[in-house]
């Protein structure tokens, strides 16, 4: 995900206006409308500060990679719409079986 819509996130979830969310980074409006816009990109630690401007937290983490989501995914896009609802429902029924 690009920085600047991580930092839109973060300050719609805090309910900030782009003019508050620049005033806490000592920055304009205009600084925080083109990295929204993502006309230029802030640095990770710009994005990261803008966060905690927000009062949230950014986690990143490093996992190793797992080829089988991979191919999971492409399994699920060549289903039709039809196929992706049962495939769906036959989940929730697992699911239902399990837990009684």
């Amino acid at each position: 995900m690009k920085g600047g819509l991580l930092i839109k996130e973060a300050r719609l979830r805090a309910g900030l206006t782009q003019a508050q969310l620049a005033g806490r980074l000592d920055t304009t409006q205009s600084v925080v409308a083109r990295w929204e816009n993502l006309r230029t990109s802030p640095s990770f630690e710009t994005v990261v500060r803008a966060i905690r401007a927000c009062g949230l937290d950014l986690r990143v983490s490093i996992v190793a990679y797992d080829a089988k989501m991979d191919q999971l995914i492409e399994d699920r896009l060549r289903l039709t719409p039809t196929e992706r609802i049962r495939a769906l429902q036959d989940l929730l029924e697992q699911d239902q079986t399990r837990q009684q």
